[in-house]
């Protein structure tokens, strides 16, 4: 069957108290304060681990829940001239209040729905900077080199996920709205970057699983690269994902799923985000073992060359293969023993 969505499953919720945000407690990144550069008010990845606070809870999209030490101000970069949330990587359109304006993006908090669109645009379009990082796009081939369509509030439900039929992320309410986590964002983005290299990518359960690692290892990867990057704070562990959207339906520390986790390939369920753990802690250790730069290109490269109903097997090979040929013996060996750690057969 066609791919026609990617869900990533989420739990209504929140019971909260929380600490009061002030709004003018603001400190710009670095690089974000040239006065003609537009600017967006965004959270630093996340609330939960900008501030570190486990105890942080949603009440309703309450302003006071969250602390003004968990956004940043950021610029908000390759926008184009229509003063909307529109530039030359991602387009943002809105069901729920009115489209944020560019002039007011700084000044939006997690009350305003526009928030969440500001969210999306700088989080997406930093996803894609990221991957332009790498030489995707310029050196390698383009890895979702396009404008990438986001709405906002599709179904009015708490859930997430990319279809493509318009090739398009949609982003749902309920309990922490989806678009206030990074990691949400860019796990969703991972999707459509997997589907522009493999056009129908995850018609089997293993390719599916393919698809939700790849979107959660994305998510972490673009995130600390920010927090180098602008000099943010890390309070939370590197291997969670999601901490902010996860307070409503998991206990602390907060995560929707890790990188870090045990399972082997005997471990299957037969459900792509179950399953997708095991080929996630095999990439996190391809990077632990060749530092984010290499081990990002090699991982993303070698995806332009699975087949939409890859298994674990076929995709472990074409990995392998990737490393040697980009970066020799050593690469090739590191990345091997990452997936015969995760006991995948026939490497």
């Amino acid at each position: 069957m066609p791919m026609t969505a990617r869900r990533t499953p989420r739990r209504l919720l929140a019971v909260a108290v929380g600490a009061l945000a002030v709004a003018g407690a603001l400190v710009p990144s670095p690089g974000a304060t040239a006065a003609s550069a537009p600017q967006g008010r965004v959270f630093m990845v996340n609330p939960v681990q900008a501030t570190g606070d486990q105890g942080l809870v949603d009440r309703k999209d309450a302003a006071g829940d969250v602390p003004a030490s968990a956004y940043a101000l950021a610029t908000l970069r390759n926008l184009d001239a229509s003063g909307g949330l529109s530039g030359k990587w991602v387009s943002v359109r809105s069901e729920t209040g009115k489209p944020a304006s560019v002039a007011d993006a700084a000044s939006y908090d997690r009350s305003d729905d526009e928030f969440e669109q500001v969210m999306a645009y700088f989080w997406v379009n930093e996803g894609q900077e990221y991957l332009q990082s790498l030489g995707f796009g310029s050196e390698l081939p383009g890895a979702n080199d396009r404008v990438q369509p986001v709405r906002l509030n599709q179904w009015g439900a708490d859930n997430s996920y990319f279809t493509d039929k318009k090739a398009e992320i949609r982003f749902g309410k309920g309990g922490v709205d989806d678009a206030e986590d990074a990691e949400v964002i860019l796990h969703e983005y991972g999707h459509a970057v997997h589907h522009a290299q493999v056009p129908g990518f995850g018609t089997s359960t293993e390719a599916g699983a393919i698809g939700e690692a790849f979107g959660d290892y994305l998510a972490v990867a673009v995130g600390n690269h920010a927090v180098r990057k602008y000099g943010w704070p890390m309070k939370a562990e590197e291997a969670c994902v999601a901490d902010w959207d996860a307070t409503g339906y998991s206990a602390a520390p907060h995560c929707l799923r890790r990188l870090d986790g045990t399972k082997t390939y005997a471990d299957r369920e037969g459900e792509v985000h179950a399953d997708g753990e095991i080929w996630s802690r095999a990439l996190f250790d391809v990077r632990k073992a060749l530092g984010a730069r290499t081990a990002d290109r090699i991982i993303v490269n070698a995806q332009f060359g699975f087949a939409p109903d890859t298994s674990f097997e076929a995709a472990a090979r074409t990995t392998v293969e990737t490393a040697r040929r980009m970066y020799g013996a050593d690469a090739e060996a590191a990345v091997r023993d990452a997936f015969r750690a995760r006991e995948i057969p026939g490497v």
